[in-house]
């Protein structure tokens, strides 16, 4: 298997969260989780004046554009150039440019691989965060996002909460 790389989608404007979840419905659905990773539209918290109060916002940084995580094979091409809203890949005629690390780098994109001690289907305590103290079994690993995915009881109910790999440890 070929390795993943970020590439950049450019879409209708204001049509980006419209195509991350049109993607990531067609991701699940053909069950291509393992060669698109991630879809991300890069936010900013940017503060606005209005009747003058302060407020922060989030704005996005590249209207028109969705960032996407996959290995770049003729399935996937098609699936995300084939996906309502998205008018083509960012490069030269119909081929697919990934970003470069120095590109990568101001997007906050974290490309070094982290290792972690456990996997799916281990316990695991959260030390830090919200869920601190709480105890759980890791349903799913995120290693582009960094976060593991656990069941929680919350009212009387097994709910899915996403925790970061820096709030967890594995249960000895």
């Amino acid at each position: 298997m070929s390795e993943a790389n970020w590439y950049v989608v450019h879409t209708y404007s204001g049509y980006e969260n419209k195509v991350k979840a049109n993607i990531e419905k067609t991701i699940e659905n053909r069950h291509l989780e393992e060669e698109i990773l991630e879809v991300r539209v890069p936010m900013q918290d940017v503060v606005e004046l209005k009747n003058g109060a302060r407020k922060t916002v989030q704005k996005k940084m590249f209207p028109g554009y969705v960032l996407i995580n996959m290995v770049m094979n003729d399935d996937t091409w098609y699936v995300v150039r084939n996906t309502r809203g998205v008018t083509g890949f960012v490069g030269p005629g119909s081929k697919a440019v990934p970003l470069s690390e120095a590109e990568m780098k101001p997007l906050g994109i974290k490309t070094e691989n982290i290792s972690v001690d456990f996997a799916e289907g281990d316990s695991i305590a959260v030390v830090a965060g919200v869920w601190k103290d709480t105890v759980g079994v890791v349903q799913r690993m995120d290693f582009g996002k960094q976060t593991a995915t656990i069941n929680v009881e919350l009212f009387g109910r097994e709910t899915p909460v996403e925790i970061s790999f820096a709030e967890v440890r594995k249960m000895s």
